[in-house]
């Protein structure tokens, strides 16, 4: 964790959790050979606009212990699908083996024109099926 990840008392600030969260969810992806390109198709000028958008639905996270500049922080992901068109990701953050936060991310796949549910795309789907027999590990 860098110093500029603390607030005034010289802990983790409030908001870096999620920030991290959603940069381990990508990082996963990576690993696992998922592009942004696949999960954000239009984020460049020269690609076509997304068939399915993922916003974060839901948000949640709870400090165990004081996490401070300079901490080292492991992250492990436990991806779960709700159902045809939403899942969430349990991140759990620890310091020497020791859970200092935790954190939860809902997505939900919808069509960017209408606005409305739709299947989770391929790619996602591929990687929650790849966490549910274990091959995606801890970051």
């Amino acid at each position: 964790m860098r110093f500029g990840d603390t607030d005034a008392a010289g802990v983790m600030h409030f908001y870096q959790l999620l920030r991290w969260c959603h940069e381990a969810w990508e990082d996963s992806l990576n690993r696992y050979g998922i592009t942004a390109a696949e999960i954000f198709p239009g984020c460049r000028a020269d690609q076509a606009p997304p068939s399915i958008a993922l916003p974060i639905v839901h948000c949640e996270a709870d400090f165990l212990q004081p996490v401070h500049g300079g901490d080292q922080l492991a992250v492990t992901l436990k991806p779960a699908r709700l159902d045809p068109s939403q899942y969430e990701v349990n991140f759990l953050f620890q310091l020497d083996e020791i859970n200092v936060a935790k954190g939860i991310i809902r997505q939900l796949a919808i069509n960017p024109e209408t606005r409305r549910r739709c299947a989770i795309p391929e790619a996602i789907d591929r990687w929650l099926e790849a966490s549910a027999i274990g091959t995606i590990g801890p970051l």
